[in-house]
């Protein structure tokens, strides 16, 4: 199972990154959003990061020529669209990258989860509607998806051994809930690490 902990932004949670170490640190490069970082920051935090942990960028209908230039700079290893980007969108992106792209779609109804399991993204990542809540959803209606999935949405130390056992996902996504007044908690983070590695053995 891989972890990803998404939000990052200072120098601070680069030092608890390397340590904890999840398999993927996300950068939120969308700028309207409390965590936006410009990418020339994720260039520096990166130089730190250590090198096996993937930089994942997340962003809100971008122009491709924009998440392209991203990629082919270095910047991210790995794209999340988090809007309404079609599959003609997905389909764009991937013939001009190799890298990965993880599609997010909010749960709502078995519908919403049908259109996952239809996605060509190399990846979903179901979440609460609307993304970034920091609220659980109706866990229940992913009874029936059978494609790999990262969980996201509310997930944090009270609950993610749960989530691991009842669902098994293929991944699982954490922002505010390694958090402490909006910045990212070093105990938090370490917590949630060791929770969810035992939540994995159980």
């Amino acid at each position: 199972m891989i972890v990803k902990y998404c939000g990052i932004q200072r120098e601070e949670d680069i030092d608890v990154l390397n340590r904890c170490h999840p398999d993927l640190a996300g950068v939120i490069l969308v700028p309207d959003r409390r965590r936006y970082i410009r990418p020339e920051k994720v260039m520096e935090l990166r130089r730190k990061l250590d090198p096996t942990i993937s930089v994942v960028g997340v962003f809100v209908n971008e122009e491709i020529k924009v998440v392209q230039d991203l990629l082919d700079r270095g910047i991210i290893d790995v794209v999340q669209l988090h809007g309404q980007e079609t599959e003609e969108y997905i389909r764009e992106l991937k013939a001009g990258t190799d890298a990965k792209i993880i599609k997010a779609f909010g749960i709502r109804s078995e519908e919403d989860c049908e259109r996952a399991e239809r996605s060509s993204a190399d990846l979903v990542l179901l979440d609460s509607p609307g993304g970034g809540t920091g609220e659980t959803f109706n866990w229940t209606l992913l009874q029936k998806i059978k494609r790999p999935y990262i969980l996201a949405g509310g997930l944090n130390c009270s609950n993610i051994e749960e989530a691991i056992r009842v669902l098994h996902p293929y991944g699982v996504d954490v922002s505010s809930g390694i958090e402490t007044d909006g910045r990212k908690d070093e105990k938090k983070m370490q917590d949630f690490m060791d929770l969810a590695r035992k939540g994995q053995i159980l």
